[in-house]
């Protein structure tokens, strides 16, 4: 079958970075595997940091990437439980496996969605793992309380591929104020639209500017760029008992938590692969929170975050949307459909 891979990590210039190659279509591993016929699949963050963080792989055997995917179940081990042949899904995937850049995948169906009914598969394809990501940061990192109208939430980076989902989250599904940011006119028209109640440029002073909208202090924050750079802002401008959760490894591998003790902050780190690659006992909390995403696309409360899309799924298309990603710019999402 198609695929796109790697031997080795290279810079996205090289066009040996990302190549098509040929691999056997995969066959169920256990009880609990689907095979799926890739339809669509978007790019994220984490596909170029593997590709950049990887070893030479000195075996005969390509990585494959790809965590977002959308497609139709082709094959179904005997504990997946609530699928069929033929069932549209979208998922997030396995880090600890082959990616979905492929024609097939095989993915554990316990962190497997029904994709919504009301949208394309390109746009389904936007969804999984921004969507899991934010739902985690939020409701099990920082456990936002639904009911409290009075508090409110600092997203930084709201115009990218977790804070498009994040808002939106934030905006239905608790009674959070939420205060995005973003750096260009694009993308705070698009923090707007999506819900947020004010958008500050995270380039400029982040205390000064939501002090301006009249916040001394927020209750939560979520940092969805450069921990390094934002912890002290953070640390100052959220409330005493308050939440940070970042989503953003550092690049030396330490921050700074002195700055989070005097206010009794709780901070945490939120990985959305940690349930797949941990086999954790609750895995199956990422199809339910799958399920509830197709839910809310399909009442029409929070809209797909596909922006740019790109056709077909080959090594071309793939190397240009790691471009793009690396670059830092991208709004939303990109998502590269059919083979």
């Amino acid at each position: 079958m198609k695929a796109v891979g790697f031997y080795q990590s290279l810079p996205i210039s090289d066009i040996n970075s990302l190549v098509d190659i040929e691999i056997d279509k995969p066959k169920l591993v256990n009880d609990y595997d689907l095979l799926v016929k890739v339809e669509t699949v978007s790019v994220n963050p984490v596909d170029y940091k593997v590709r950049l963080g990887s070893l030479v792989n000195k075996s005969t055997e390509a990585k494959v990437l790809g965590w977002d995917v959308s497609g139709v179940v082709e094959e179904i081990g005997s504990k997946c439980d609530g699928f069929a042949v033929g069932d549209k899904v979208f998922y997030a995937g396995d880090i600890t496996r082959q990616g979905g850049n492929s024609e097939y995948h095989l993915i554990d169906s316990r962190i497997v969605g029904h994709a919504p009914k009301n949208v394309s598969s390109a746009e389904a394809a936007s969804l999984p793992l921004t969507s899991l990501t934010a739902w985690e940061a939020l409701f099990e990192g920082l456990n936002v309380d639904k009911n409290n109208a009075q508090k409110s939430i600092l997203i930084i980076n709201g115009a990218g591929g977790v804070g498009s989902i994040a808002i939106q989250l934030a905006k239905q599904l608790t009674k959070l104020k939420v205060i995005a940011t973003a750096s260009r006119a694009e993308s705070v028209e698009w923090c707007l639209n999506l819900g947020a109640d004010n958008v500050v440029n995270h380039h400029l002073n982040l205390v000064e500017q939501v002090r301006a909208l009249g916040y001394q202090y927020v209750d939560y924050i979520l940092i969805l760029n450069n921990t390094q750079q934002h912890i002290a802002s953070c640390a100052e401008l959220c409330i005493p008992f308050g939440g940070i959760c970042t989503i953003v490894e550092t690049s030396d591998g330490t921050l700074d938590i002195g700055l989070l003790k005097t206010k009794s902050l709780t901070f945490s780190q939120e990985f959305m692969y940690t349930r797949s690659m941990y086999q954790t006992p609750d895995m199956i909390e990422q199809q339910k929170i799958l399920n509830s995403i197709s839910e809310l696309i399909e009442k029409g409360a929070i809209r797909h975050t596909a922006k740019t899309m790109l056709s077909p799924i080959n090594a071309s298309n793939l190397r240009k949307a790691h471009e793009l990603l690396e670059g830092g710019r991208v709004i939303a999402k990109i998502v590269i459909s059919g083979f």
